[in-house]
């Protein structure tokens, strides 16, 4: 409850602000305080629950943000790689069109290898265009992060450690390797 009262002595305007009651004392409390005083407090207060109300809306609008870019994430994980599958499927159709072609008894059979090396380079394209490369291997010096050796051989014509043979290619995603090279090392004999 607010009174307004008009001091005659100093020529300043004071309110007097009834407190509520507090719970261990019975007795209502009354403060004096400046008007000015009085109206900064009120405004402080306006801004305060203005400032409230902000962070609220903030805290809303931050909450839809962080929903909806979970959402974003998991249809990425959901459906990242549709370009990819799409030209797989593409490769799969012409796997499924020779071998339907070397079931019927079709006798060129350098036609159909002529289609298979047709379809191997085609995969090669699709792969460099998803930044997928070979790891070159052959004659180059042994590098773990690169090769796995599955066996060394004595020769005394090539380097120590170099590889001799690729028995399965490695690949490299983006310059990440996904599959290290399995090779045959040199050694000394």
């Amino acid at each position: 409850m607010e009174k307004h009262k008009h001091d005659n002595n100093n020529d300043k305007e004071e309110v007097k602000v009834e407190a509520e009651k507090n719970t261990n004392d019975s007795a209502d409390k009354t403060i004096t305080i400046a008007e000015a005083e009085y109206n900064q407090l009120k405004q402080d207060a306006q801004k305060a629950q203005e400032n409230w109300d902000k962070f609220l809306r903030l805290q809303a609008d931050f909450d839809n943000a962080r929903k909806r870019w979970e959402r974003d994430r998991q249809d990425v994980l959901r459906y990242g790689n549709e370009d990819l599958i799409r030209d797989v499927l593409n490769v799969i159709d012409d796997l499924e069109r020779s071998l339907e072609l070397a079931q019927g008894k079709h006798e060129d059979f350098t036609a159909f290898l002529k289609g298979v090396e047709m379809i191997l380079s085609h995969l090669y394209d699709l792969l460099k265009r998803y930044g997928v490369k070979h790891i070159e291997a052959k004659g180059k010096i042994f590098d773990p992060n690169y090769h796995e050796a599955l066996m060394q051989i004595d020769n005394n014509d090539a380097p120590e450690n170099s590889i001799i043979e690729e028995l399965q290619k490695g690949y490299l995603l983006n310059d990440k390797v996904i599959r290290t090279t399995k090779v045959k090392v040199s050694k000394k004999g």
